[in-house]
Formats: C-alpha cells, structure tokens, sequence
C-alpha cells in the first residue's frame, strides 16, 4: 500500500520543532510520540506503528526543505554533539567528541544530512521535494 505524507519544511527551525513535524505527520493517530531521537525516526519510518503502518511504499512530500536543511545546519548540530558531551551524559563522549570535530572541520555531517540518510537507508521511501 502507498502512503503520501506532507512534511512542512518551514515548521522546522531546529532539532525538537523537526520532531514536533514528525510526531504531527506520522504519529497523530497514536496515543504515544516518539522521542528526539534518530534512532526512533529509524525506527518510525520501517512503517510499524503510526501513519506508516502497512506502508509497502512511501512518498513524502517535504516542501521548503532548503529551511529545514539550515534549520537543521552547522549551529543546530553543534548544539546537539555539545549537549552528548556535558558533563555527566552518558552518551559515548569521544564518539560524539570526532564528529564535533569534523563538523568544526567543514567535513562532517549536518543533523540534516544524518536525517536524510536515515530516510534514504529505507528503499520504500521517496521524498519529493519542492523549492521556493
């Protein structure tokens, strides 16, 4: 069965409002949301649980996603790794240390383009993009 959603680019201004775009989307039905997580957008989009579900074939319609993909970019990313490596996280520091690093670089990968390759990993995906 294929399934059309519409993800507003322009209600994306950092990583929780991309999360608030997403529970909105794909979780409207549902009596739970998932958290900000790219391990639980991996998980959403094998289509088990909320709008999603049954989904042999998915196409996104992801207007103003240039605004997403600053909204999502250099400042928005370095906020996330630098809050993976506060004191007293638990996350794996010297992992998140390298990408923070690379991304200071200019070589690393942006939230949005993690996000992207989250989407593109699922073959069943398609995103249809319109630029203003």
């Amino acid at each position: 069965m294929k399934i059309q959603l519409t993800i507003q680019g322009s209600s994306i201004r950092g990583i929780s409002s991309f999360y608030d775009e997403i529970n909105r989307v794909f979780m409207a039905d549902e009596e739970w949301q998932i958290a900000d997580s790219l391990d639980a957008l991996d998980d959403l989009l094998y289509g088990g649980f909320g709008a999603a579900r049954g989904a042999t074939e998915l196409e996104i319609n992801w207007p103003d996603v240039e605004f997403s993909r600053t909204a999502l970019g250099y400042e928005e990313t370095k906020r996330y790794y630098l809050g993976k490596l506060k004191p007293g996280s638990p996350f794996n520091k010297a992992f998140f240390l390298e990408k923070l690093k690379a991304l200071n670089n200019g070589n690393g990968k942006t939230y949005f383009d993690l996000v992207m390759e989250i989407f593109s990993s699922h073959a069943n995906i398609t995103i249809l993009t319109n630029q203003r």
